[in-house]
């Protein structure tokens, strides 16, 4: 057995005593979904940051970033532009709407059969995209280390759901902490290593084959910046709406949430200059390297050229601890979150018609994450026996007809209250009509046609201007039925007017908690992380003993230094007494 496959194994070790760390934490299906409400900001803002990042940054983003240089930065800051809207506004709001699942929010909004319609379609879109993930890590890791896939696929699912289920969202967030701290400190060296064996950010960009600002395959630049104007659009929608309002239900109030999205938002803007700093050293200085990784996917294994051609033995095992990481991190937030989901919004209200007791509800959470983490393991094998068949592609517009629509609705219903409550629901289906017509029916073809091109429009060009397209077919047709859907309300009955009321009452009101209950499981929080994190930075530094020159000893070092230090830090910040103790804080 490789070193490089002793240090994935030692990872997930990790992952499953995390899970078992934090059993104790859960008492209802509040603590298992979303902590109960109390966990501290960078524990929040680190599962926020992990759930827009997954093995894709390591292996598609990495060969975008070989092939052209700086633009894939502008889709890394577009999210960050989306982390700094939930700091300014958006995720205290979120936390401030005190439900333990998003759709419970949606449900208030509009009523029990938009909650269905919400439950139903989002569910396996989400479920589909983390079998899709679970799949493409598979495809790398048994070429990196001739594994077959299937055992990849079935071994990383079983080590997910352990975790999920032991320990809930404590341990989904816990977990994604840690990951986000190895994945930090694993990119930060590589970026260190790429900057001094390339001789400066200057050198490495001066001998870049091809434009690194704005890349190949580009013959209409207005259609690039075009692009560049409709992802901020588009990434401000997809964070900043009550669904994804799940990153923020979990810390221990309004302040708290807010710190999370300004951590997530930093995050964002440093994480891609070290991410891609060594795909655009392989550009620069191994340009011809696809050839000798066509197993792997040619240019999308940049990332891995760089570690096993620069980065001493061991760092492979890493590398790909990292991608289990960023891929581990979505799939467990979404796992948690549609057991969330499932429960508190299907089993509990239409099944159980409110009767089941706080126990029984537990039990059915465990059941339910157990229950969907393999679907997840079987549609990852099923994606896999389809890779070559054109079902794959449509399982993959399924969720694109679904996905942006939904969140249409849950934007703008937080801003225009006087609605039907039909709205919520029928806005999905006008949404999925115009999803297809625009995003698969429309082809480049067309676009030439209608428009005169006197030059085809490249793949690249075509795949920028469809979501430029598709956004704004969206908020001039989606959108704009939504809001025309305000000249057919007639009122609500007196029950569905005091939900409305409650829901934009909560969103008002600002959460506080800093009693002396809350203080001690901040402490234990900061004692238990801290820990569990020193020793695996103990366990990176130990790698430094491994038979290489002596600047390959010293990036282990560097790299568990990274992960030591934070851990040391939370461990200390668990001794200090809170002496602001708030009797009165409002908590729920």
């Amino acid at each position: 057995m490789s070193i490089d496959i002793v240090v994935v194994l030692a990872y997930f070790v990790f992952l499953i005593a995390i899970g078992w760390m934090f059993r104790t934490f859960t008492s209802s299906t509040s603590d298992y979904f979303r902590g109960g409400g109390k966990m501290l900001w960078w524990m929040v803002g680190a599962t926020a940051f992990m759930t827009q990042f997954s093995a894709w940054t390591f292996t598609g983003a990495a060969g975008k970033a070989f092939s052209d240089g700086f633009a894939i930065v502008i889709l890394f800051l577009a999210n960050a532009f989306g982390y700094f809207m939930n700091y300014i506004y958006f995720a205290p709001k979120f936390r401030q709407l005190r439900v333990v699942t998003a759709i419970e929010a949606i449900k208030k909004r509009f009523g029990r059969t938009s909650e269905q319609f919400f439950t139903w379609l989002g569910m396996p879109d989400s479920l589909i995209s983390a079998g899709v993930w679970l799949n493409g890590l598979a495809i790398f890791v048994a070429a990196v280390f001739n594994i077959p896939m299937e055992t990849t696929i079935i071994f990383t699912g079983v080590v997910l759901v352990i975790m999920a289920v032991t320990g809930g969202s404590w341990a989904v967030v816990a977990s994604d902490f840690m990951q986000m701290l190895v994945i930090m400190a694993v990119t930060i060296t590589c970026a260190i290593a790429a900057y001094f064996h390339g001789g400066g950010l200057t050198n490495i960009i001066g001998n870049f084959h091809g434009d690194f600002v704005m890349g190949s395959n580009l013959n209409y630049v207005s259609i690039f910046l075009l692009w560049i104007v409709f992802i901020f659009v588009k990434q401000f929608g997809v964070m900043n709406n009550s669904i994804n309002a799940y990153r923020y239900l979990c810390a221990k109030d309004s302040d708290n949430a807010r710190k999370a999205a300004g951590l997530a938002c930093v995050l964002m803007i440093v994480g891609p200059l070290i991410w891609f700093l060594p795909p655009w050293y392989v550009n620069a200085f191994m340009p011809d390297f696809a050839e000798a990784y066509s197993t792997v996917g040619g240019s999308d294994a940049a990332y891995l050229a760089f570690v096993q051609n620069v980065m001493p033995a061991g760092m492979v095992g890493l590398l790909m601890s990292a991608m289990f990481a960023a891929t581990m991190s979505s799939m467990d937030s979404g796992l948690n979150r549609n057991a969330g989901i499932f429960i508190r919004n299907f089993y509990s209200p239409i099944l159980r018609k409110e009767a089941a007791s706080e126990k029984e509800l537990i039990v059915a959470s465990k059941a339910a994450t157990i229950f969907m983490g393999f679907v997840i393991i079987s549609i990852g094998l099923f994606i896999n026996s389809l890779r070559h068949l054109s079902l794959f592609d449509i399982v993959l517009n399924i969720g694109a007809l679904i996905g942006f629509p939904m969140l249409i609705p849950v934007l703008l219903g937080m801003w225009i209250r006087n609605t039907p409550d039909w709205a919520g629901w029928a806005t999905l289906v006008v949404g999925g009509v115009v999803s297809y017509v625009f995003g698969i029916a429309l082809t480049s073809d067309d676009i030439q046609n209608w428009f005169g091109l006197e030059q085809a429009l490249t793949g690249r060009e075509w795949a920028d201007l469809k979501v430029g397209l598709s956004l704004a077919a969206h908020v001039i047709f989606t959108g704009g039925f939504f809001i025309g859907s305000t000249l057919f309300f007639k009122g609500r009955t007196p029950e569905r007017e005091a939900e409305v009321a409650e829901l934009f009452r909560d969103w008002n009101t600002p959460v506080h908690a800093n009693t002396e209950e809350q203080h001690n499981l901040d402490t234990k929080q900061r004692s238990m992380l801290g820990n569990l994190i020193s020793v695996a930075g103990f366990g990176i530094i130990t790698m430094a003993l491994i038979p290489n020159d002596i600047s390959g000893r010293a990036l282990f070092v560097l790299c568990g230094t990274i992960v030591l230090v934070a851990g040391i830090l939370l461990v200390q910040a668990s001794r200090k007494p809170n002496k602001n103790l708030d009797t009165e804080a409002i908590t729920e």
